[in-house]
């Protein structure tokens, strides 16, 4: 009698642990996955767009005028994490289509050691992130700061004439945050 729990017990051990592995795979799967999930909801909703986007802004600047019977109020909005100071010069502007516009940020580094800082971009309403084009940005890659130190970034952007006629306000936002050991890469 003992031997047949034995056998029975032994069944299952076998049988938890083909779960337990099955469920490995699973959640091993599911991880895996979770970078390309990540990053289409972020091209959807306009948030996290890090890549440069010079070739098509190029490409919308050379093709495009300027439509002056249209203008697009842009709010700049600013968050920070962190030890820093983050605030866009300007808290909004008005701005035609297919016109190139630069706008500074201003980033102050409150600590007593070098580090390193990263802009993170969202915009509102979503739709408008595909027709708001940045040639060069301070959120295309990490930021150097010594200690204490200051820096001024502009934005340079132009929004496609193409944005649907019911938008008349665009938010950009960026959070600045730093970057979790940054502290070498800034030191070089």
């Amino acid at each position: 009698m003992a031997n047949g729990n034995s056998q029975k017990t032994s069944g299952l051990h076998k049988q938890m642990v083909v779960r337990l592995v099955v469920i490995v795979v699973a959640m091993f799967a599911f991880g895996y996955a979770l970078v390309p999930i990540y990053k289409a909801i972020c091209e959807i909703t306009g948030i996290n767009v890090l890549t440069p986007q010079t070739k098509n802004a190029e490409e919308i600047v050379k093709n495009t005028q300027v439509d002056k019977s249209r203008s697009i109020e842009v709010i700049f909005d600013a968050n920070e994490r962190g030890k820093f100071q983050f605030k866009p010069e300007t808290n909004r502007m008005m701005v035609h289509p297919g016109e190139l516009v630069t706008m500074n940020y201003v980033v102050h580094n409150n600590l007593k050691n070098d580090t390193a800082g990263q802009a993170i971009p969202s915009y509102l309403p979503s739709k408008a992130a595909e027709h708001f084009t940045k040639l060069e940005c301070f959120c295309f890659k990490q930021q150097p700061f010594k200690a204490g130190e200051t820096k001024e970034f502009p934005v340079v952007f132009v929004i496609n004439p193409k944005l649907p006629q019911d938008v008349h306000t665009i938010t950009l936002s960026y959070t600045f945050f730093e970057v979790a050991g940054a502290t070498a890469m800034a030191a070089e």
